[in-house]
């Protein structure tokens, strides 16, 4: 009767309503009970067979189970969560997640430690700090991986591409990374620019740099998304609004009933880049995710933007805090990104209009191939160039686009 209260009390706290009759939540909560007091009373260690420490595995268990953004956090998990969002920490500079069971990189940060250490988008990471990360939730490792800076962290990666496994030791650092970068003309009139974050200004230097190249002339963007891990929801509508006209969607939300749909970002047009409408296309990979797949994913359904590379990371699902009484709370996935014509993002990812494939590995020399010629020492100068292949058809198909005169201008 304990555990019937207990399960009665914690869905009323969460204000929720059971999908099913009490009456059968009453007979699992009757197999849960049973099995709670066999190991109660007879698991070796006395000490980790506490009422309040079983029921607590029990709700770390099942909502991990769910997904991996899913957690049951406790009093001082909830304390340092509230405490992460309101401060500033050290950290590697890789974003991860969760793929098929594996604690997966979704993409390195450029300039932070984790990128100069190599690490490449797609790498699953097995241990860190001698700790398997299969033993590991998502928040779990996300927390060790962070830290003061200036103090080590060690972690074990695997590549699949070449089963290849490496311990790499890293200092940590603040991570401040510059997200609108490399924006310049690049040949024929084409104006090209990397976004490798969303934060807070990236809107704005976004249009500064827009409205540098149109005073230059430019005739069509190619807007570089790849290895974005994503970033502020915020900052992706700004960023996908300086596109499209007044009252278009960008991103909606939908739950498992109205109550958690309601999420709806439109252009509010205070913004709307009109100086000219340029053919754009906009390149994408494996580590393009989250906010970055909102903007790839709106722009393609408008027709406002050509996608050209690999298929997105596929990572677009809305986590709600469900604070409780005792202090803890949970972290629960409630709804999915949709972009404007309803295409879920969440574990399918954006699929580009155009397939271009390039490996992590050549877009990771790409990217650090001006620094490799200034070190002589450790890189040799006949060293091939690598091209940038998924570049060259970008701009192939914004001349294309010109020629054919498909765009106003």
């Amino acid at each position: 009767m304990k555990l019937k209260i207990f399960f009665a009390v914690l869905i009323s706290s969460l204000g929720l309503q059971a999908a099913e009759p009490l009456t059968n939540a009453y007979e699992a909560i009757a197999l849960f009970t049973k099995v709670l007091e066999e190991v109660h009373r007879s698991y070796v260690d006395t000490e980790e067979a506490g009422y309040d420490t079983l029921i607590h595995h029990a709700l770390s268990g099942m909502l991990q189970e769910l997904d991996p953004y899913s957690v049951f956090l406790d009093e001082e998990s909830y304390t340092d969560l509230k405490d992460d969002t309101s401060g500033s920490f050290g950290g590697i500079g890789i974003v991860i997640s969760m793929k098929d069971g594996l604690l997966t990189v979704v993409s390195p940060m450029e300039d932070t430690p984790g990128f100069r250490a190599g690490i490449l988008s797609g790498d699953i990471i097995i241990e860190i700090n001698g700790k398997e990360t299969r033993e590991l939730s998502l928040s779990e490792s996300v927390k060790l991986m962070r830290g003061e800076p200036g103090t080590e962290v060690k972690i074990k990666t695997l590549r699949p591409s070449n089963h290849k496994t490496d311990e790499i030791t890293i200092v940590r650092e603040e991570i401040d990374v510059a997200s609108v970068k490399d924006a310049a003309m690049i040949e024929d009139w084409i104006g090209y620019i990397r976004i490798t974050q969303f934060n807070e200004p990236t809107g704005l230097h976004l249009k500064e740099q827009l409205e540098k190249l149109s005073s230059e002339g430019m005739t069509g963007l190619v807007l570089d998304l790849r290895g974005n891990p994503g970033g502020l929801l915020s900052a992706a509508a700004e960023v996908t609004e300086l596109f499209l006209p007044r009252g278009e969607l960008i991103v909606f939300t939908k739950g498992r009933n109205s109550s958690q749909d309601g999420q709806r970002y439109e252009s509010s047009g205070l913004t709307h880049y009109t100086a000219k409408d340029f053919p754009m296309v906009i390149l994408v990979n494996g580590g393009s995710a989250s906010a970055a797949e909102i903007v790839s994913g709106a722009l393609q359904d408008h027709k406002r933007a050509m996608l050209v590379g690999e298929k997105t990371f596929g990572k677009g699902s809305v986590q709600s805090i469900l604070p409780l009484e005792d202090g803890s709370a949970i972290k629960l996935t409630t709804a999915k990104y949709y972009t404007p014509s309803e295409r879920v993002i969440h574990e399918h990812g954006i699929e580009p209009d155009y397939i271009v494939k390039m490996s992590p590995e050549d877009l990771f020399l790409l990217r650090t191939q001006k620094e490799r010629k200034n070190e002589e020492d450790e890189f040799l100068p006949e060293e091939p160039e690598i091209r940038d292949v998924q570049l060259d058809a970008a701009i192939g198909a914004l001349k294309g686009m010109i020629i054919s005169q498909e765009w106003t201008k």
